[in-house]
């Protein structure tokens, strides 16, 4: 007779084996996303709950006394007796001149870093000189200083030079040339052809000309990646701003929230305020790294960075 096989066990057969291959992935993946998206949420439930209440429902998901007096009291709209009253702590942050010079120390820093690194990529890549190999592996091991040792010289000449407590004060240690920066040009002008580059030469171009009219405009999308990188590093910049611009006319975002977090009265941190203006401050790099994401990693990836 014929063996017939119950369909039964090759039901259970099928439900057995399961695609761990593909499973596994997808739940590490969640799981990243996860981590990832935790501190974002609870600085938003923490900035959204009334901070009197924070202390008695420490663990509660969801916003605490759901209200939105923390964000009033970072742009300015609300009373010292209404932020008492809360459970603030009473101080108060200069939100929108904090705003205007990191807009401005994080614009002039790109700019600069951004262009002379043009340069000295450009010099690396598409000149020929002797020793160039030598001089720009010197220029990379900078990479392996740590910027705390160069902090006290740097203070120290920008002291000398008179510039504390002024933009120009902060921003002149980041306007010149980065390792990183340098590198990541250096690799997209590399690939780029010399066949325009030679046609030019022997129209009489010199090679500033060549730099700006021929190299530039084809370097559109990694210079435009840089800007963003740079522009975000220079707008968390923390230890140098605070170091050298302790007056509110140039005191930056990063250092004003310390400033506030300190300025407790009732002996209490206002972290509904503090979370608050946490959040409204990374507003403008997040909305930048989520339109020209996608940008950044594939402009890495085309430079040849990995």
């Amino acid at each position: 007779m014929p063996i017939t096989r119950s369909p039964h066990r090759s039901y259970e057969r099928r439900t057995k084996r399961l695609p761990w291959r593909d499973v596994v992935p997808w739940i590490l993946l969640l799981l990243a996303i996860a981590v990832s998206i935790l501190p974002f949420y609870w600085v938003l439930r923490t900035s959204l709950s009334m901070n009197a209440s924070l202390a008695a429902n420490a663990s509660s998901l969801l916003p605490v006394d759901l209200n939105f007096g923390a964000f009033a009291r970072v742009f300015g709209l609300q009373s010292t007796q209404d932020a008492i009253a809360q459970g603030g702590s009473g101080a108060d942050i200069n939100f929108w001149v904090y705003l205007r010079n990191s807009v401005i120390f994080a614009s002039l820093s790109t700019a600069g870093a951004v262009f002379f690194s043009a340069m000295a990529a450009y010099a690396f890549a598409r000149l020929r000189w002797k020793g160039r190999n030598v001089v720009f592996g010197a220029f990379l091991a900078t990479m392996m200083v740590p910027p705390i040792f160069t902090a006290l010289p740097n203070f120290l000449l920008i002291k000398d030079l008179g510039l504390l407590n002024t933009m120009l004060g902060m921003v002149l240690p980041f306007i010149f040339m980065t390792p990183f920066a340098v590198f990541f040009l250096r690799q997209f002008f590399m690939n780029m052809s010399r066949e325009v580059e030679e046609a030019a030469m022997l129209d009489g171009a010199k090679h500033l000309r060549i730099f700006f009219q021929i190299i530039l405009p084809n370097a559109a999308a990694p210079i435009a990646t840089l800007v963003l990188l740079t522009f975000i590093q220079q707008w968390n910049e923390y230890f140098w701003p605070l170091l050298v611009g302790n007056s509110d006319d140039v005191r930056v975002l990063t250092v004003g929230l310390g400033v506030f977090k300190s300025q407790s009265p009732q002996g209490a941190p206002d972290w509904s305020g503090l979370m608050a203006a946490t959040l409204v401050s990374a507003l403008p790099v997040l909305t930048l790294f989520m339109i020209f994401g996608k940008k950044i990693v594939n402009s890495i990836g085309f430079s040849g960075v990995k």
